[in-house]
């Protein structure tokens, strides 16, 4: 009988978005998140889990931050952050993933500047 009450008053992640199980927006686990208006208090009609990401994001964080912090999972963060993006609520910074030239010559050179540094 525990047991079942105990699961019942689990909610399920996807029921937080809706059931959607992508992002508008192109996020990876390094992008980093912060609030657009970091003084302002989130507007009352999110959702619980969105009001703690905003409130989180007050720092820039990565999105592995924000779901590791909040316990939700990565998936459902994406979307959840997507969705306060496209609220203008948070701004999602860009993120180099190494598949342009100039991304490119900016990770080998910190890569330089790292190896430099422990020689």
């Amino acid at each position: 009988m525990s047991f079942r009450r105990r699961r019942s008053n689990r909610v399920r992640p996807f029921t937080f978005t809706g059931g959607r199980t992508r992002s508008r927006h192109p996020l990876m686990v390094q992008t980093l998140v912060s609030t657009s208006e970091p003084g302002q208090e989130p507007p009352g009609t999110l959702m619980p889990e969105s009001t703690n990401i905003y409130k989180l994001c007050r720092e820039t964080r990565s999105l592995a931050e924000v779901s590791a912090e909040l316990n939700i999972p990565l998936g459902v963060t994406q979307v959840l952050i997507s969705d306060l993006a496209e609220q203008d609520l948070v701004y999602i910074h860009p993120t180099i993933t190494g598949s342009s030239p100039s991304e490119n010559q900016v990770l080998e050179r910190a890569l330089r500047g790292l190896e430099r540094l422990f020689q």
